[in-house]
């Protein structure tokens, strides 16, 4: 039986999944000057599921809470031709020292608005009203799929099993389509 939010098989969404790319080889940034990648249980959980769901990890790493180190692995993780999607995870709260959103969105060629609103809506499920200092983020760049989610195990398996598995190939196909 299908979950009542997922597109009934004959939906034209159900098509695109069809023919969305398999394995989407993912990098994957954890912001955190605390976190090293023994610590980082959030990145790992990525990694994790990412490599459950038949995916590819072609590359973790952990960088500061600091726009300049924030940028870089951005840059760094597009410049890599393996990588299709780049999944950051810390730094998206309303703390000063949680750049990563503002960081970021200006980078983005697009912002796809429905995956943070579809995040804080299941996180409210999950927490409540503290849903609503998430700023969870996702968009393209350079034909890529970027999400920008909290570092919480919790927040990383909503964003993952809820959002992010289930339509990673199909935005990773998309993001490549030209004109």
């Amino acid at each position: 039986m299908s979950h009542p939010h997922e597109p009934k098989p004959s939906h034209p969404a159900h098509h695109h999944r069809e023919a969305a790319p398999e394995d989407v080889a993912t990098a994957i940034v954890t912001v955190s000057d605390t976190r090293t990648l023994e610590t980082d249980t959030g990145g790992l959980l990525v990694a994790e599921l990412l490599a459950s769901a038949g995916q590819t990890v072609s590359g973790r790493r952990i960088v500061p809470d600091e726009p300049a180190a924030i940028r870089a692995a951005f840059d760094e993780a597009l410049a890599d031709p393996r990588a299709r999607a780049v999944v950051f995870t810390g730094g998206t709260g309303i703390a000063p020292r949680d750049v990563t959103p503002d960081t970021l969105e200006p980078c983005l060629d697009r912002v796809i608005p429905g995956f943070g609103e579809l995040f804080r809506m299941l996180s409210y499920e999950d927490i409540g009203s503290a849903a609503l200092l998430s700023r969870a983020l996702a968009g393209l760049k350079g034909g890529k799929v970027v999400f920008v989610i909290p570092g919480s195990r919790g927040a990383v398996r909503l964003a993952m099993e809820k959002l992010i598995l289930p339509e990673l190939g199909h935005l990773a196909g998309e993001a490549r389509k030209t004109r």
